[in-house]
């Protein structure tokens, strides 16, 4: 079923006769190894002209995945946590950096990610924090910076552009697949409207406009349905407002 995209594009139109600029950026999660499904990430990004910042999973992360992200521009290496290990009780929802152990545990595991992947990737990695299942405790958030990172990014709009002293907040506001259910794509008219809401807030006013919009993908699991909507939807936001926008830290 094709999507019915006059919403968005009505939206996207308002954007521009206002003057306005939409930040884009691309966040995809879970990265440990070279795959097909990485290649084609890469291809899609390299088509699109828009980087995707790879959430890499520390513990596990081979060398053969930085071997692959050395021959690519187009991917941006950031931290997915130390183990992606759910710490949770049974009942809670899933969360690694979570109330449910010791922080001295739980900075210990946020420390050894960066060093690792630092170790792993060097000067390619970009020190942005992305929790596994985009649940951290909020008691982590002031550590963090001076751990070395220089951004947190969870899921929804940001309430403020800094979650701590000298730690930026960066979220991610679309995540197109069904988890609750088929693990397939969620119903685009259901993620349109919630596309179009967002846009919609920003241009008013409502919410923080200066925050890229952050598009949320998992390469490993995606299907063709989910592939083709997310590279509908970033291709229509840098055709009209929509400018690709890049972490780093240095500039930030």
């Amino acid at each position: 079923m094709t999507p019915d995209w006059t919403s968005l594009d009505r939206e996207l139109s308002r954007w521009q006769d206002d003057g306005l600029i939409l930040p884009i950026w691309w966040r995809d999660d879970d990265a440990i190894a070279p795959t097909p499904q990485l290649d084609r990430l890469i291809e899609l990004s390299e088509r699109l002209a828009l980087p995707a910042h790879l959430a890499i999973v520390a513990r596990d992360a081979t060398p053969a995945l930085a071997d692959r992200l050395a021959q690519v521009d187009a991917l941006v290496p950031v931290v997915h946590g130390w183990a992606h290990e759910n710490h949770a009780s049974a009942g809670d929802k899933k969360a690694e950096f979570g109330t449910h152990r010791p922080i001295d545990d739980v900075l210990e595991d946020a420390e050894n990610a960066l060093t690792r992947l630092r170790g792993l990737l060097g000067d390619r990695l970009q020190p942005m924090f992305v929790p596994p299942w985009n649940r951290i405790d909020t008691d982590v958030e002031p550590w963090l910076a001076g751990l070395g990172y220089s951004a947190l990014s969870t899921f929804t709009p940001r309430r403020r552009a800094k979650a701590a002293p000298g730690l930026w907040q960066i979220n991610t506001h679309l995540d197109p697949i069904d988890w609750k259910g088929s693990c397939g794509l969620v119903a685009p008219t259901l993620l349109l409207s919630q596309l179009v809401t967002q846009l919609a807030a920003r241009r008013k006013g409502q919410a923080d406009v200066a925050e890229p919009y952050g598009i949320l993908t998992h390469h490993l699991v995606q299907d063709d349905a989910t592939w083709g909507f997310c590279e509908d939807v970033m291709r229509r936001l840098l055709d009209g407002p929509g400018r690709a926008w890049v972490f780093d830290e240095r500039i930030i």
